[in-house]
């Protein structure tokens, strides 16, 4: 039986009479993480993995709240129940399934590699995996840390030393502390925007180390915010919020700007690339060490992703769901900020929703930050459309070969009546 059915109210589990990350109020909702798009308010009770409790309750309020540790079994109507590191941001995990010997999981939002801020993903073997694929596109390839914040901070060092302040556009959950955690603190003082303030407090209650960094009426002398670096939600660009930092560049922190062309359309300095999302190595990546001969994928690149997997051996198909509204997470209260919106407004700092659309038409043409599309440019428009004429990602896109080897590799399904205890699976 599926264990796993989309719903008018979200992704149900039927024999276990639960939802994952719904969208509309339920009696009982497993939530993967705190973003807006996948935590919503309304619901009677909440189960959420422990080290997220702070941020989630920080965001939501009052709430019914089951907190359990990463790895940690529950059984609710003969359904075994774990929530797994998913390395999306703090808290975040995957929701095992297994009830009658079948194994299911679901991703929720998930990247692979390090991040200081949030325990790494952790590949978790099962029969069945749901999977995002917001930038699942083989033009999307992430560059290694050392690298992103080694960009930064040569152009904060560099805006320093002529007397600006360098102004970073991050989701305020998640993103932020991501940057406050990667940059050099020695090049000067780090500013946050009020809507990161309680984000930061909780991870530092749930113990992540992150370096100093003030509200702007905590700055006694102003001359630091001449070479200050401020790390502020994109609702803040264009605000009266920035003047008080006079002269000012300003850069922008998404997996979006691997394309040239959104950058152009956040109107900043700077582009960064940097996503707390699988690029299309890290979705390959975990849909291999699944072990899983089927996958379902929730929001994203959905019809390629769709496409490439049933090309590869699996039966792919696809949960048309309600997630990536990626918010910025711009809370009420913001250093005497205009009050800001949960959600980006349409023609401003557009959502990761609206802006997907938009770069991967960029990324169909020849505009690309360093990524090379030759073969890109069909009589479709886009790279939806270009899958749908019939011809295969991987070819027309030009992924790199390595990607290519790594994921037609001979898969190893998983035996299902190995599923529960298989050795060297996560359970």
């Amino acid at each position: 039986m599926n264990l796993v059915i989309a719903t008018p109210q979200g992704l149900y589990c039927p024999p276990g009479d639960f939802y994952i990350d719904p969208w509309r109020p339920v009696d009982r909702a497993v939530i993967t993480h705190a973003h807006a798009d996948h935590a919503r308010r309304g619901h009677r009770h909440y189960l959420a993995a422990a080290p997220g409790e702070g941020v989630l309750r920080s965001r939501m309020g009052e709430i019914s709240l089951d907190a359990l540790p990463y790895g940690q079994k529950v059984v609710h109507n003969g359904v075994t129940i774990s929530l797994h590191p998913a390395g999306h941001v703090l808290g975040s995990s995957q929701v095992r399934i297994e009830y009658r010997g079948e194994v299911w999981v679901a991703s929720g939002d998930y990247k692979i590699g390090t991040d200081p801020t949030c325990l790494p993903f952790e590949p978790v073997r099962c029969h069945t995996f749901i999977t995002e694929s917001t930038f699942g596109l083989p033009i999307y390839r992430w560059q290694s840390d050392d690298d992103l914040f080694a960009e930064i901070n040569a152009w904060w060092r560099d805006n320093a030393d002529a007397g600006r302040a360098s102004v970073v556009y991050a989701y305020a959950f998640g993103k932020a502390q991501r940057v406050i955690a990667g940059v050099d603190p020695s090049i000067g003082t780090i500013v946050i925007h009020g809507a990161v303030d309680p984000l930061n407090t909780a991870y530092r209650a749930a113990g992540v180390p992150l370096p100093p960094a003030f509200k702007v009426t905590d700055i006694e002398d102003k001359a630091l915010l001449r070479r200050c670096l401020v790390v502020a939600p994109p609702s803040a660009q264009g605000t009266p919020w920035l003047r008080r930092f006079g002269e000012y560049s300003d850069g922008f922190a998404s997996g979006w700007m691997q394309v040239r062309g959104a950058q152009r359309r956040r109107g900043v300095d700077r582009g960064f690339v940097m996503s707390d999302h699988a690029d299309w190595p890290g979705l390959q990546y975990a849909i291999k060490e699944s072990g899983a001969d089927t996958v379902y994928v929730t929001h994203g690149s959905v019809g390629p992703m769709v496409r490439w997997l049933t090309e590869q051996g699996y039966e792919a198909l696809s949960f048309t769901t309600e997630y990536g509204d990626e918010e910025d997470d711009a809370q009420a209260g913001g250093d005497a900020a205009p009050a800001e919106p949960e959600a980006e407004p349409a023609g401003g700092a557009a959502s990761d929703t609206a802006e997907v659309d938009a770069a991967n038409a960029d990324a169909a043409g020849v505009d690309t930050a360093g990524v090379d599309t030759a073969g890109v440019v069909a009589a479709a428009g886009s790279a939806a459309s270009i899958v749908d004429a019939g011809k295969q990602p991987e070819a027309t896109l030009n992924a790199p070969s390595d990607v290519l080897e790594a994921v037609t590799e001979l898969k190893a399904p998983m035996a299902k009546d190995a599923a529960p205890n298989e050795p060297g699976t996560s359970s």
